[in-house]
């Protein structure tokens, strides 16, 4: 039987707008390559009640998406920071407390960011302040280094190819979690959890490169990690 994914989304509400009263929005390719890759993807919209949304999960993605609040890792707002919406992050957080720790989670760009704050990790806020170029916005193929001894690097080997759309990155690294891939500049590129069973963040966009040997390679250990949890769930 197919895995649940749960994929948070965005969502902005706008009570003045008598027709809509707001918009829920996620880029078409994140439920796409769950589906692809043999998931059921389900949209999570921040209203979800974070609790039952738990209960049915058999694994967790939260996407790319707008800056975190740097409150909630206690840094003075940055001029160039463009934040989610608080109810996206309240919704993520919450859920968060509720999910078992061994449910399956990958974070992308923004959701890796999330993991690392969400264990008392820290952001850099823009990123062009610490390197000194914007080389990691617009879509930049890169090539990351991935860290001997990790689960990643038993995923996809000594490296890992990518696209990348960020202008935050994590700076100091969260409790049990530790670092996974480096991009040549020294930013972090991804953590994994120290004590989950599968627990992964990649700062890139698997989901904008489908076709490539490293996102099938971690898509597929995703989805085969929340099957075997769906399983062990139900027996």
């Amino acid at each position: 039987m197919k895995p649940i994914i749960g994929i948070t989304v965005d969502g902005k509400p706008e009570p003045s707008d008598a027709r809509t009263g707001g918009k829920l929005t996620l880029n078409w390719n994140y439920a796409e390559v769950i589906a692809e890759f043999g998931g059921v993807p389900i949209l999570l919209p921040p209203s979800a009640d974070p609790a039952t949304v738990a209960s049915i999960l058999d694994g967790l993605l939260i996407p790319g998406g707008d800056d975190i609040p740097p409150r909630y890792y206690g840094q003075e707002l940055h001029p160039k920071a463009d934040l989610v919406s608080e109810a996206r992050f309240d919704f993520e957080r919450r859920l968060f407390e509720f999910i078992r720790s061994d449910l399956p989670v990958l974070g992308i760009c923004y959701g890796c960011q999330f993991l690392n704050v969400m264990h008392d990790g820290t952001l850099i806020q823009h990123l062009p302040d610490r390197v000194g170029h914007e080389h990691d916005r617009g879509g930049t193929l890169q090539r990351y280094r991935i860290e001997p001894g990790t689960q990643t690097g038993q995923l996809l080997g000594s490296s890992a190819t990518g696209q990348s759309w960020h202008h935050q990155a994590i700076d100091q690294v969260g409790n049990e979690l530790k670092v996974t891939a480096y991009n040549e500049d020294g930013t972090i590129e991804g953590v994994e959890s120290t004590t989950r069973p599968w627990m992964i963040g990649v700062q890139w966009h698997p989901e904008r490169t489908p076709e490539d040997p490293n996102t099938v390679q971690l898509l597929e250990a995703f989805i085969e990690a929340a099957r075997s949890y769906r399983m062990e769930k139900a027996a």
